[in-house]
């Protein structure tokens, strides 16, 4: 399968994150420093717009995708919600002929629905309650067309956090994520599915679904798992970048979720007064690290 694409994202270097405080029923774990490094792009950029792909089951697993946006960007109105949305290039600094260059940012980081009211996202995007209650988790943030900036979201696909189940940043294991509970069950789109039993394999194909540096919702496949030696998180060449923290990754194969995007190689690289793409081979560079969903267990069902 051929999903396509083409761009990059600049070093937003998200690091010595530090969890704080937790308040009702969330639980936060280790309060040690932890690096979180922005994405890059290995050999071909394969990110596309929703509108670019026909695959109905990746367009499903897409609208089951959720952009975490500031509570401050979104305006309430009588039908839904105005989005503030930025400036791609001038927010990055681009170099005009980067991928995406005319296109908008909102999101700080992305997710996915996993039950009817949880979305999955990683530990780093929400780290304590308070930053769940400022945080808006909109679906469809998406070009559905070529320059139809998405700008406005209606009622029924913007939800609010009711609870931070449980965040976690460790920096013994290096696990990173976080479930939190909706204000309300999700309509008209499905849970994904996640692996239940067993562990992806070295070589597996790979398909990331989320928001590179806050851009409406990108689809890239062509990537693999590099290496499956750590024990909280499996190692890809994925394509993707600061704002797709959170992003549930998927097995090509099966469909389903094998982890959380959550680490990776700087994104973006001085050249000429503006900031290029930072490409590496499919084998080179360090990798994206991808916590394991399994991790996620002990605090739902799946």
């Amino acid at each position: 399968m051929v999903l396509g694409g083409g761009y990059m994202k600049k070093m937003i270097c998200l690091s010595l994150l530090v969890f704080t405080g937790c308040q009702n029923s969330t639980s936060v774990t280790d309060s040690k420093e932890v690096s979180v490094n922005p994405r890059v792009v290995y050999g071909q950029d394969d990110r596309q717009d929703v509108y670019q792909v026909s695959a109905m089951e990746w367009l499903d697993r897409a609208r089951s995708t959720v952009a975490l946006i500031n509570s401050s960007k979104m305006t309430a109105d009588s039908g839904g919600f105005k989005i503030k949305t930025t400036s791609y290039a001038t927010s990055q600094s681009l170099c005009k002929n980067e991928p995406f260059y005319d296109q908008v940012t909102a999101a700080f980081c992305s997710g996915s629905l996993i039950a009817p009211d949880i979305v999955m996202t990683a530990g780093h995007c929400v780290r304590n309650l308070v930053a769940c209650q400022g945080t808006q988790f909109v679906f469809d943030f998406s070009y559905f067309s070529a320059g139809l900036t998405p700008s406005y979201a209606k009622k029924e696909d913007v939800y609010s956090c009711k609870e931070l189940i449980f965040s976690e940043m460790n920096s013994s294991t290096m696990s990173d994520y976080a479930l939190i509970r909706l204000d309300r069950p999700v309509v008209g789109r499905l849970p994904l599915a996640v692996r239940q039993a067993g562990q992806v394999s070295e070589g597996d194909p790979l398909v990331v679904i989320g928001h590179p540096s806050g851009l409406p919702t990108k689809i890239a496949a062509g990537a693999a798992v590099r290496s499956t030696q750590p024990a909280a998180y499996f190692i890809a060449n994925l394509d993707t970048y600061g704002g797709n923290s959170g992003s549930a990754v998927f097995n090509e194969n099966t469909g389903e979720i094998e982890g959380i995007l959550v680490r990776g190689e700087t994104d973006f690289r001085y050249k000429n007064g503006c900031y290029v793409t930072n490409v590496c081979d499919s084998n080179g560079c360090r990798g994206e690290d991808v916590t394991r969903v399994s991790e996620t267990f002990s605090h739902w069902n799946p």
